[in-house]
């Protein structure tokens, strides 16, 4: 009889003690794929921009290896296809991927950049479900926009490991494994 009294209790109680907890990061209703992408650029995004800022100028044009981009590019690189991907997420025509590769090179030109490619996806991170459920065309084939949103938080991703192996032979600590 005591353990009956005892879960009659607790599952009156619930509720009440649910409504009392501090509300979560649960995304709003409709819109949890989109909340759960941006979750993952944003973090990745954040690490990005912090390393861009700590790289000097001079390690701008440092490469681990002849064959590839240096870290300037490499940014660059970051930012063009940010532009790119979210341009398609947003149904919008995107500029040249290579445009901010081939234009810009100083640190701050560069910083300014991957920045504004930030603001510009932050747009496109902001969308519901259903609009990134609507199709729009990337590298020629048709795909929803949230995978055009994938895309870039998955290409992002790629790239800030790259980052790491850049920070890390010049003797910095990257951002995401900073205590």
């Amino acid at each position: 009889m005591k353990s009956l009294a005892l879960v009659i209790t607790t599952l009156i109680a619930a509720p009440a003690l649910a409504q009392s907890m501090p509300p979560t990061n649960a995304p709003a209703a409709g819109a949890a794929a989109v909340s759960t992408t941006r979750t993952l650029w944003t973090g990745v995004t954040g690490y990005i921009t912090q390393s861009a800022q700590d790289m000097s100028e001079a390690d701008y044009a440092f490469r681990p290896t002849p064959e590839v981009r240096s870290f300037g590019q490499l940014i660059a690189h970051i930012a063009g296809s940010q532009m790119m991907f979210c341009a398609a997420a947003l149904g919008e025509t995107p500029q040249a991927e290579d445009e901010i590769e081939k234009t810009k090179t100083t640190k701050a030109d560069l910083i300014a950049a991957l920045k504004a490619s930030n603001d510009y996806c932050a747009r496109a991170y902001a969308q519901s479900d259903a609009d990134a459920a609507g199709m729009t065309q990337l590298f020629g084939q048709d795909h929803s926009r949230l995978h055009a949103l994938m895309q870039n938080a998955t290409h992002d991703s790629e790239h800030y490991g790259n980052i790491v192996t850049y920070m890390r032979l010049r003797g910095l600590v990257p951002p995401s494994s900073r205590r």
